[in-house]
């Protein structure tokens, strides 16, 4: 079987607090490990969509509405769905399974993510990624 979930590839979340969010594959295990025994991948997503930016709305509020949210997380296979897309976005050295260890290192590496999905969005590159999904 081919193997189509790699790291960078567009998935939606199907289960848990994050169902129907956006997320990147970061790194993928298919065996799985001592830990986790099933075949899981580390993931990194939107937490919050964002909204449409109005043009007459002061340069304070346009900031703030372009703001991103985001989480990491491990999830399995079985709850995700992958996407034809993929990100060009590189966190392979910040988002590691090191910092779900303990929370400072996952909150550092949250913020981390959030810049550089900030600088995706602004730059206008996979806007597709950053539009919440209509069902």
């Amino acid at each position: 079987m081919v193997k189509f979930l790699k790291p960078n590839k567009a998935v939606v979340i199907l289960q848990g607090h994050y169902a129907r969010r956006k997320a990147m594959i970061v790194r993928n295990s298919d065996e799985g490990t001592r830990d986790h025994l099933y075949s899981y991948c580390l993931v990194s997503g939107l937490a919050k969509y964002l909204c449409k930016v109005i043009h007459t709305d002061s340069a304070k509020k346009q900031a703030k509405i372009s703001r991103v949210k985001c989480f990491i997380k491990l999830v399995n296979y079985n709850h995700i769905m992958p996407m034809r897309y993929t990100l060009d976005v590189d966190l392979k050295d910040l988002v590691t399974l090191n910092c779900l260890q303990s929370k400072y290192k996952k909150v550092m590496a949250t913020k981390e993510t959030k810049v550089r999905f900030e600088e995706r969005f602004k730059t206008g590159k996979n806007q597709w990624f950053f539009t919440k999904m209509r069902f």
